[in-house]
């Protein structure tokens, strides 16, 4: 948990600000996980901190929610295209 939190402060994951007014704090909660070697030996113990998402509501916590994501018929027609005019993706 300790080296969890470590590396979130090392990453600079997040800020200190002040909370406006009419909003509220969302919670988290720690989820733990032991780690196991191939002969069933403990390798590690691992601690993630997670948000309870489900405490949201929508209109006051968020108005919208999109992750893109492309189908893989179209990544595979952009790279056929790409080799054939002999361009390059990056």
């Amino acid at each position: 948990m300790y080296a969890e939190l470590s590396a979130l402060e090392a990453n600079q994951t997040w800020s200190i600000v002040s909370l406006p007014s009419g909003k509220h704090v969302g919670c988290c909660k720690w989820v733990y996980k032991v780690k196991h070697k191939a002969d069933g030996s403990v390798e590690r113990y691992k601690a993630r901190l997670v948000a309870k998402g489900y405490t949201q509501q929508e209109g006051v916590d968020y108005i919208d929610t999109f992750a893109p994501v492309a189908k893989l018929v179209t990544v595979k027609i952009l790279l056929a295209l790409a080799s054939v005019h002999g361009r390059f993706l990056q």
